[in-house]
């Protein structure tokens, strides 16, 4: 004898028959392409015969793994990632700090945080473009009337230098997601708390380490995540300053993965090479959780 279903168990079947339309949707645009993509990484299948042909096995995915371009893209990866995402958490964290001091005018800072952090990815790599231009560039008009250099400088010839400053445009694009992040999480934080250690004769520094710090980290933790898979996955900003340039110097993982797909022709290889990307990132993002997660600072 069939038990009846409770108003309980009804609502969770209403409630799946209103989301299956959405998941078929999400099914068929997201995970069916996944799949695919992952059929043909075992494959050396061509760009322009987009067919899973040639079953090859893990072949694409030894290859890379014994390549010097390879290991040289990641890297660049890891230094574009580092340094992107550790400055920004710096900056973000003392605007944030300084939007939370409430000093005056932190209205309009906080409102135009928006603006670079709006900024289209590939707008703000052309914007960038033009700043860096050896002939007309604001950024050699700048440091030539303040007598800083006697004549207009090639800035993206060098792949070291080039690197860095696609780093800085990326830092200008993103401390404002950070920086948000962070004032919107000081703000949960209970004037309680600081005032009694005020009280208590805890310094700025110390009450900054020991309530401020602690109580950000589910924050922190996010806006890293976020930020890490992002710049470890970055295209978009390389692609119009440098495309990847000079000489291969701010060739990246992900550029990497362009190339080999649509530059080479090679999709099976490009395809074994993004599933490479996506397991090294979620590696990163474990690491992170197991560093800064807490469940006890949660409760």
């Amino acid at each position: 004898m069939r038990k009846p279903i409770t108003l309980l168990q009804q609502e969770a079947r209403d409630g799946f028959l209103m989301l299956l339309p959405a998941i078929c949707i999400i099914i068929v645009i997201s995970l069916l392409p996944v799949l695919f993509t992952f059929v043909l990484s075992f494959t050396d299948t061509p760009l322009f015969n987009p067919t899973p042909q040639n079953f090859v096995g893990l072949k694409n995915y030894i290859d890379f793994l014994k390549s010097a371009d390879f290991w040289a893209s990641i890297w660049r990866t890891m230094y574009f990632t580092l340094v992107s995402v550790g400055l920004e958490l710096l900056l973000g964290l003392g605007i944030a700090l300084l939007i939370h001091a409430k000093p005056w005018g932190w209205k309009f800072l906080r409102a135009s945080l928006i603006i670079p952090w709006a900024v289209p990815t590939i707008v703000n790599g052309a914007i960038w473009r033009w700043i860096y231009n050896a002939d007309y560039g604001a950024l050699n008009a700048l440091l030539y009337s303040l007598g800083i250099i006697d004549h207009y400088q090639a800035w993206l010839t060098r792949p070291f230098t080039t690197m860095n400053l696609v780093i800085l445009a990326d830092i200008w694009h993103s401390v404002p997601f950070i920086a948000l992040i962070l004032q919107a999480a000081l703000t949960t934080i209970p004037n309680v708390i600081e005032e009694a250690a005020r009280v208590d004769g805890a310094s700025a520094w110390q009450r900054f380490i020991y309530i401020r710090l602690p109580l950000l980290r589910p924050a922190i933790l996010i806006a890293l995540v976020v930020r890490t898979v992002e710049a470890f996955r970055v295209f978009d900003i390389i692609y119009v300053i440098s495309q990847g340039g000079p000489a291969f110097g701010t060739v990246t993982i992900s550029y990497l993965t362009y190339l080999e797909s649509f530059t080479y022709g090679h999709l099976g290889s490009g395809s074994a090479l993004s599933f490479l990307i996506s397991a090294i990132t979620i590696v990163m993002a474990i690491i992170y959780i197991r560093i800064l997660y807490r469940p006890e600072a949660a409760r």
